[in-house]
C-alpha cells in the first residue's frame, strides 16, 4: 500500500512539496486548501501575478453550496443572494425542483472574484503556499517523484519536486499538453462574445432570440452592464483570445439594433461549445481538475460548479495518498468517479448549447423540450443534472461521503453556522415549477399593472416566461418596481407609461410599447393583452350625486380605452393571441353607491361577448374575469374590523388577494384555455353566489 520510494524521498526532505497545484482558480484555491487542511504540503503556482479582477462566473448550485458549507466555506463568504430560476438552454426550470427540501435547493450568486478571495485565504491561512507570477515551463513525471520547472516574471527559474502535480490551470492548460493527456470531443460550432461595459443604457435581456441571433444584458450593481451575443450561423472566430471591442458592438448592433460602440469596455471574452474531455483524469504522478480535464460551454455556471466539484472529490484521496493511507490505485477512482459525471455534464451542456445558438430551425426542438419540462419527472431530471443533487464525492470533508448536511432550525433557534444556507432574498410564487414556460416568446401588454391585481398578473405572465409591458399612468415607481421584481425573479419585463382616458392616450401607448417590442424581440408582435387599468366612483356616491363629468371619465378610462387598446392592438396580435378583460362582480351583484362604474363594466363584459365571435376565425379568445373584493393593497385593507366585515361576502369567508386572480387570468392566457372564449369568469370567491 505504501508509496515507499517517495516517503523515503519525502521523509529525507529532498521534496520542495508533496503536491503542486498549478492555477489559483477557484477549482485550485480549493483543492490547496483542502490539501492543507490535511497536512499536506501544498505549492500553489499562478502566472498571474495579482487575482483576477473580472467575475467570469458568479453561479453556485445546490451540491456546491453542500461541499462549501462543509469546508466553512460558505460562513466566510457570508450571506448570498438567491439567483432566482435557472435555465436549460435558455428555458427556464426551476432547480428548487431536484430535491425542494434541499437546504441549499435552488442556485445562488456569488461573484468569482469573492469566492477567490475567500478560498485564497483558506488555503494560505492553512499553510498553502501561494506563488503568484510563475508560468510552467517544464514537467517531468520520473515514476517516483515529479519535477516542475517554473519562471518568473523576472526570468528567474527554478525547478519544483514533488510527490504529485495536479493541472487546474484551465481550458488551454498548460499541465495537459506537458504530461501528453489526451483531449477527445468535438471542435466549436458556434460562439458567444461577451463583454462588461461602461457608460452604456439599454434594456435588460435574459437570453433573448431575437431575428438575427441570441443576446443577454445585465446592469451590475457598479453601472455596467454585461452583454452577451450570439449571431446565428457565424462560426467561431479564427483566432484565439478574446474578441476585439469593435467585434462586440457589430455582433449586438447586428442582433439587436442597438448602438453599444461608444461605451467603454471593462472586459472581453468569448466562449464557444467545443466539447472535449480528457480520457483520463490521471497519468502516473499527474491529475487534471476543472477545465484542465473537460472543456465546454459555461451554460448556467456549469463549468464552474463542475470543476469545484472535481477538485472537492480529489482532494480526499490525494491526501490518503501522499500519507500512505491508501494504494497508488485508489487514485484512479478519481477518474473512473469524475470522468463519468463529467460525460453526463458535457453531454447536457452540448443540448443546451444547441437549444440556446442554433437559429429559428430549432424552434421546433425548443416547443418539444418547453412542453417535456412541464411534466414533473423531467423537470426533476434535469433540475438534477445541472443541480448535481446526488453526485456525492467519495472523500467528502467533515461529514461521511453521501451525508445530507445538516438542515437548519429556525434563525431564532441557533446561531448561523457554518453550514446554515443563506437566506434568500425573496420566495418563489408557490407552484412556480409545475407551470414553467407555458408563455416562453409570447409577449404581453397589462394596463395598469404596477400595483394590486395588475401587478400580480404581471408577475405570473413573466413567470411563465412572457415578455411583460408594465403599463402605467403615473406611478412611475411603483412601475419600475414591478419591471424589478419580475427580473427578480428571472423574468423580462419593461415599463410604458400613458394615461388613459385623455386624447392620444391610446397612440401613446403603442408608440411606447412598440419601440421597446423592436428593441427586445426584433419585431412588434404581441400575443397577449390584459386590459386591467380602471377607476372606480369615490366611496359614498349616491347615484343622485353622480355628475355628467363623472359618468364622462370613468367611460373614457373603463370602456373607451380598452375598447381602442383592443383596436390598436388587432394588428399586432398573433394568431391564437388572447384578450383578457378585467370586470367586476359588481356587474352581477348590486351596490347603488357603485352603478355608474358598474356600468362602465357591464359595457366590458360586451366588448368581451362579441369580439370573441369577430376573432375566433384567428384563433384569438376573447374572455372577462370578474373578481370580486381583491386586496389592492389601500388602506381600507389595513383595518382589521373592515377585513372581517368584506371577507363575509364571499363563500370561503376571507377576502381575495391579487393572486387569486391573476392566476386565472394566467390560465386564460396559456393553451390550455384555447377552447374558452366570450366567457364571463367568476373570481370572486363564491361571492356571487348569494
Amino acid at each position: 500500500m505504501a508509496d515507499t520510494a517517495t516517503r523515503a524521498v519525502r521523509g529525507a526532505g529532498a521534496l520542495d512539496a508533496d503536491v503542486v497545484v498549478v492555477g489559483a482558480g477557484p477549482v485550485g484555491l480549493l483543492l490547496a486548501g483542502d490539501l492543507a487542511e490535511q497536512e499536506v504540503r501544498t505549492v500553489v503556482v499562478e502566472m498571474l501575478a495579482e487575482p483576477m479582477a473580472e467575475s467570469r462566473a458568479s453561479t453556485l448550485h445546490a451540491r456546491t453550496m453542500e461541499l462549501l458549507a462543509e469546508r466553512g466555506v460558505l460562513e466566510r463568504l457570508g450571506e448570498l443572494p438567491d439567483g432566482g430560476p435557472g435555465h436549460f438552454g435558455g428555458i427556464r426550470i426551476d432547480l428548487t425542483e431536484a430535491d425542494p427540501d434541499h437546504p441549499y435547493a435552488g442556485q445562488w450568486k456569488c461573484p468569482q472574484t469573492r469566492l477567490e478571495a475567500v478560498l485564497q485565504e483558506r488555503a494560505v491561512r492553512a499553510g498553502a503556499d501561494l506563488r503568484r507570477g510563475w508560468r510552467l515551463q517544464r514537467l517531468d513525471d520520473r515514476g517516483d517523484l515529479v519535477t516542475a520547472g517554473i519562471r518568473a516574471t523576472d526570468g528567474t527559474e527554478r525547478t519544483l519536486t514533488a510527490a504529485y502535480l495536479v493541472g487546474c490551470d484551465g481550458e488551454r492548460s498548460t499541465v495537459r499538453g506537458l504530461a501528453g493527456f489526451e483531449l477527445a470531443g468535438t471542435e466549436a460550432r458556434r460562439e458567444m462574445l461577451r463583454a462588461d461595459i461602461a457608460g452604456i443604457d439599454i434594456p435588460d435581456r435574459r437570453f433573448e432570440r431575437l431575428p438575427k441571433g441570441l443576446a443577454t444584458a445585465h446592469r451590475w450593481p457598479d453601472g455596467s452592464t454585461r452583454v452577451m451575443v450570439h449571431v446565428y450561423g457565424v462560426r467561431p472566430r479564427a483566432h484565439q483570445g478574446p474578441p476585439t471591442f469593435n467585434e462586440v458592438a457589430a455582433a449586438w448592433a447586428e442582433v439587436t439594433g442597438e448602438q453599444i460602440g461608444h461605451g467603454t469596455p471593462l472586459w472581453l471574452n468569448a466562449f464557444d461549445d467545443a466539447r472535449r474531455q480528457v480520457t483520463r483524469y490521471r497519468r502516473g504522478r499527474v491529475l487534471l481538475a476543472g477545465d484542465a480535464a473537460h472543456v465546454q460551454m459555461p451554460v448556467g455556471g456549469q463549468a464552474l460548479n463542475l470543476g469545484l466539484q472535481d477538485a472537492a472529490d480529489l482532494g480526499g484521496p490525494l491526501a490518503d495518498r501522499v500519507a500512505g493511507r491508501i494504494g497508488d490505485d485508489a487514485l484512479d477512482g478519481y477518474h473512473e468517479r469524475r470522468h463519468a459525471v463529467g460525460a453526463r455534464t458535457l453531454s447536457n451542456i452540448q443540448v443546451q448549447s444547441l437549444l440556446l445558438l442554433e437559429g429559428r430551425d430549432v424552434e421546433p426542438l425548443r416547443e418539444v423540450f418547453a412542453g417535456l419540462l412541464e411534466l414533473g419527472p423531467v423537470r426533476r431530471a434535469a433540475a438534477g443534472a445541472i443541480s448535481q443533487i446526488g453526485e456525492p464525492a467519495t472523500w467528502a470533508i467533515g461529514r461521511p461521503a453521501g451525508a445530507r448536511p445538516p438542515v437548519p432550525g429556525p434563525p431564532t433557534a441557533r446561531p448561523v453556522a457554518p453550514a446554515s444556507p443563506p437566506a434568500r432574498t425573496h420566495t418563489p410564487h408557490q407552484g412556480k415549477g409545475h407551470r414553467m414556460e407555458r408563455l416562453e416568446n409570447k409577449t404581453a401588454l397589462v394596463t395598469g399593472s404596477s400595483r394590486g391585481i395588475g401587478r400580480a398578473v404581471a408577475l405570473r405572465l413573466a413567470e411563465e416566461g412572457a415578455l411583460v409591458a408594465v403599463h402605467y399612468a403615473t406611478q412611475r415607481d411603483a412601475a419600475e418596481e414591478t419591471v424589478r421584481l419580475i427580473e427578480q425573479d428571472g423574468g423580462r419585463a419593461f415599463a410604458v407609461q400613458a394615461e388613459l382616458g385623455v386624447p392620444g392616450d391610446v397612440h401613446e401607448l403603442f408608440l411606447g410599447l412598440e419601440h421597446e417590442l423592436k428593441a427586445r424581440t426584433g419585431e412588434t408582435v404581441l400575443n397577449i393583452l390584459v386590459n386591467n387599468a380602471a377607476i372606480t366612483t369615490p366611496a359614498g356616491q349616491t347615484p343622485e350625486d353622480v355628475t355628467p363629468e363623472d359618468l364622462d371619465r370613468l367611460y373614457a378610462v373603463n370602456v373607451k380605452a380598452p375598447f381602442f387598446i383592443v383596436q390598436r392592438a388587432l394588428p399586432l396580435l398573433s394568431a391564437g393571441g388572447r384578450i383578457i378583460n378585467v370586470s367586476s362582480g359588481l356587474t352581477r351583484l348590486a351596490n347603488p353607491e357603485q352603478v355608474a362604474y358598474a356600468m362602465t363594466k357591464g359595457a366590458v363584459e360586451q366588448i368581451t361577448l362579441h369580439l370573441a365571435r369577430h376573432l375566433a376565425p384567428r384563433g384569438i379568445t376573447v374572455n372577462t374575469v370578474a373578481p370580486g373584493i381583491t386586496n389592492n393593497g389601500s388602506a381600507i385593507f389595513d383595518v382589521p374590523e373592515a377585513v372581517q366585515q368584506m371577507a363575509q361576502l364571499s363563500a370561503f369567508k376571507r377576502v381575495g388577494e391579487a393572486a387569486d386572480v391573476a392566476d386565472v387570468i394566467r390560465f386564460l392566457a396559456t393553451d390550455e384555455a384555447r377552447w374558452i372564449t366570450g366567457a364571463f369568469v367568476d373570481a370572486s370567491g363564491g361571492t356571487l353566489l348569494g
